[in-house]
């Protein structure tokens, strides 16, 4: 589907690594694999706000028969070593460790979180603010921070992300009265809980989340079940934004009549909306279907009911965005991964909503979606 505005409007051209929280800490060149996978809220003066991952890799990892990455360490930025025997480098992004009995991985990059300035349509960037960048402090943060989602409650600014670190792959918390100077709350969930997104607004005075808690391990559904076992989008809530207790009934699960959605996971936090004379929790999340070594992500949406987000009440099975490759042609000599478009916000532009993605793990994509364009069971 096209839309009237979709275009990238953050990239890693756009990033001066000499402001970089790691120029000069380093003792190797680094660059920009990717500056993508946004966070996106309004700001106070009416502009919008997008809080950028920016993964910084080893512009030579691979010297002397090892592999390098970048760890953070007590204030300092270290350079481990491993011999290339030991692990696989099939996917750009990351390296495997062979042997042992449970999949252990590295990082082939850093990733901190860069605060950019929108004006109020997303349309350009009016600041790059350097000086307010988010970056590891703790040691559960050692590998990094990740894929920021900004959600606004009761005039509060919340911002969720992803540490890393050996220790284990938690949901951090941030909030902030101007979306700019942050507050860390520390882990608010714990070992690999991906993708929680809090709900832009409270249900009955409570707190509420969408989370993605990973596994190696799923059960099956019966066999004649609309239900494919897998990853899938649960809920939580919570009477501070500290404390979560999971919610006892499913949210968002696979479809067994498709593979496009075989795993998924949250994109957007939660916004109340009317689609279709319905008003509900409109959520745009992801589907991954199986292809290549990551798969093809598109978006979806669903319309969850306002008062028992556990229920949906419309949805659609035709993505709403998929990836586009003719936006990132102008890249073509930084891209590494294709077939992926991964939405981190989505904010009220007023006829339409303005989504924030991340795309190819490369660059910020910004789509104007009409808000007629979100029709039930198309």
């Amino acid at each position: 589907m096209a839309y009237p505005h979709d275009a990238i409007v953050f990239d890693p051209r756009d990033i001066d690594l000499s402001r970089s929280p790691l120029a000069g800490k380093v003792d190797a060149e680094t660059y920009v694999l990717g500056a993508f996978n946004p966070g996106l809220t309004r700001l106070p003066n009416g502009n919008l706000l997008m809080m950028v991952r920016v993964a910084e890799a080893l512009r030579q990892p691979i010297r002397d028969a090892h592999i390098h990455a970048i760890r953070w360490d007590d204030g300092r930025y270290v350079l481990d070593a491993w011999p290339l025997t030991l692990v696989d480098t099939s996917d750009p992004r990351k390296f495997m460790m062979r042997g042992g009995g449970w999949r252990v991985m590295a990082l082939t990059s850093l990733s901190w979180l860069l605060p950019v300035e929108l004006d109020a349509d997303g349309r350009r960037v009016v600041a790059v603010h350097c000086d307010r960048a988010i970056v590891p402090r703790e040691p559960y943060q050692c590998y990094g921070v990740e894929d920021a989602r900004i959600s606004r409650i009761d005039g509060r600014y919340y911002m969720t992300t992803c540490s890393v670190s050996p220790e284990r792959h938690s949901t951090t918390l941030y909030s902030s009265d101007d979306a700019l100077d942050w507050t860390l709350h520390g882990i608010v969930l714990d070992h690999q809980n991906k993708d929680m997104l809090l709900f832009e607004g409270k249900v009955d005075g409570a707190f509420w989340a969408q989370t993605r808690p990973l596994g190696d391990l799923y059960f099956a559904y019966p066999p004649d079940s609309p239900w494919r076992a897998g990853p899938s989008i649960n809920l939580a809530t919570s009477p501070d934004a500290l404390h979560w207790k999971p919610h006892d009934r499913p949210g968002i699960r696979p479809h067994a009549a498709t593979t496009a959605t075989a795993r998924m996971g949250g994109g957007a936090p939660p916004v109340l909306a009317e689609v279709d004379g319905q008003r509900g929790w409109l959520t745009l999340w992801h589907g991954v279907e199986p292809s290549g070594v990551v798969g093809i992500y598109r978006t979806y949406w669903t319309l969850l009911d306002e008062h028992d987000p556990s229920r949906t009440i419309a949805t659609s099975h035709a993505p709403l965005l998929e990836p586009a490759p003719e936006l990132t042609a102008p890249l073509a000599d930084l891209m590494y991964l294709d077939d992926v478009v991964f939405t981190t916000g989505v904010v009220d532009g007023g006829a339409h909503w303005i989504v924030a993605s991340g795309e190819a793990d490369l660059a910020c994509r910004i789509t104007h979606v009409p808000k007629e364009a979100l029709t039930a069971g198309a």
